[in-house]
């Protein structure tokens, strides 16, 4: 049988086949908090789905194990290799290949990341809505992982915006789903199933992405609350209002402190408001129209009031922006703060209160600092947890996972399963169901090459 490394360099020259000390830290590692780094025995960077498709020939004629990588911003160790396979990086495939105005679609290949993707659309008065929040992260990855953000409560996450793909099967099969429609009816959605597959089932190598109208006005209100409660209860009487805010995200006061002050922003909030405040709830508006995001303000604004804010602010354009990019930089802060793992719990934004409850109570009961902030228009939940003991730190992510199942959640709204999550899964979720998936995973990946650890043992 033929060397894998000799293999890999016919395919994409060995200009772009790392191996030995050729491979970078960067590889080895996404941004899991918790992640062992591991350096793969090869890096492979190829420039077309017709390269992608002869490595995984050659990846499933030798049994090697293949992990996808686009910028490695993800938070659930989906992106780390296997000390024996191969990593394929997409950062060779970063074309934006269309902008279709008619159409209000974007084709682009793995590798384009977010910020590409911006300025880009940005240039014909369009926009692509899912928003995570890092936007060095790239489109495959946001494929991969289902990426959500703070726009979701009005777009949706990415499954609402891709409208087809291209993908690589494990067997070097190239197939099309979806196409330039937004709707269809014949057979097996394939789409939807590859999208938040973490790479498990086969490697996207473009994407055909819908895009919004651009909206040129808008506007930030936020809300302190005397407690997080307040703040949970609020949301749904917000979503119900038919404002249709862009943004709705929860703050708590230990979060909004540290953010605030990494990104050196004044809000002007008194100094009475904030020693009494424990969350803020930021709605942001926008409109084609100045005036009606106006109309929005003084309705949200009243809204706010009777639902017990102790005020509400309307943010300058300036300062609004910060608090968006430093509540967007929440991860980085909790993480240069010492947290030691990050989750991002799902649950019906109107269980948030009794979620929340629960919160409070697992934190008292296993002496742990659980602090975090939100989307909270959608029930997505990011806490920060800062427990060193891993034993302790395993039995308090199991009861705010299993607490969140029980309310008609899920572990994860955004980050995935990935490998640090994956004992928990396995034992919380539904044996007939994750039966089901494994067998899926078969008949894509009859081999088991694509990234074996991820999501399954």
């Amino acid at each position: 049988m033929a060397d894998i490394g000799v293999l890999l360099a016919g395919v994409v020259g060995e200009a772009h086949v790392l191996s030995g000390d050729a491979v970078s830290e960067d590889y080895a590692h996404d941004e899991a908090l918790t992640a062992e780094p591991v350096l793969p025995a090869y890096v492979v960077r190829p420039s077309s789905a017709e390269e992608v498709a002869a490595v995984l020939r050659a990846a499933s004629e030798t049994g090697t194990p293949v992990t996808a990588r686009g910028s490695g911003s993800g938070l659930s160790g989906s992106a780390i290799p296997r000390a024996d396979g191969i990593l394929v990086s997409f950062e060779r495939m970063n074309r934006v290949l269309e902008i279709d105005t008619e159409n209000h679609v974007a084709v682009v290949q793995p590798g384009v990341t977010l910020r590409e993707l911006e300025e880009r659309t940005a240039e014909v008065g369009l926009v692509y809505p899912v928003y995570p929040g890092e936007l060095s992260a790239s489109l495959g990855g946001n494929v991969a992982t289902n990426a959500g953000g703070m726009r979701a409560i009005r777009y949706g996450v990415t499954r609402h915006q891709v409208l087809g793909l291209e993908a690589v099967l494990p067997t070097g099969e190239v197939i099309r789903t979806g196409g330039r429609y937004s709707k269809a009816s014949t057979g097996y959605d394939l789409t939807q199933l590859i999208i938040g597959s973490e790479g498990t089932l086969a490697l996207v190598t473009e994407a055909t992405l819908k895009l919004q109208p651009r909206q040129p006005h808008q506007a930030t209100v936020l809300a302190p609350f005397a407690d997080l409660t307040e703040v949970t209860k609020a949301v749904p009487k917000v979503v119900g209002s038919g404002i249709g805010p862009l943004i709705l995200e929860y703050i708590d006061a230990f979060t909004m402190a540290a953010i605030t002050h990494t990104a050196d922003l004044q809000l002007g909030i008194p100094d009475r408001v904030r020693e009494t405040s424990q969350a803020y709830l930021v709605v942001m508006l926008e409109n084609r129209s100045a005036e009606r995001v106006e109309e929005d303000i003084e309705a949200v604004g009243e809204l706010l009031a009777e639902l017990g804010a102790a005020d509400v602010y309307v943010l300058p354009g300036p300062s609004a922006r910060r608090l968006i990019e430093a509540r967007e930089k929440a991860f980085w802060t909790a993480k240069a703060a010492g947290a030691d793992d990050v989750i991002d719990t799902v649950v019906p934004r109107a269980a948030l209160p009794e979620f929340f409850g629960k919160v409070l109570e697992i934190a008292q009961g296993n002496q742990t600092l659980i602090v975090g902030c939100g989307h909270a228009g959608d029930g997505n939940v990011h806490l920060a947890v800062f427990q060193k003991d891993p034993d302790v730190r395993y039995r308090v992510l199991h009861a705010l996972f299993e607490t969140g199942i029980a309310l008609g959640g899920a572990i994860s709204g955004e980050h995935g399963i990935g490998r640090e999550k994956k004992r928990h899964y396995l034992e919380l979720e539904d044996p007939t169901k994750v039966a089901l998936l494994r067998r899926i995973k078969q008949a894509f990946d009859p081999n088991g090459i694509l990234n074996p650890g991820a999501i399954f043992d």
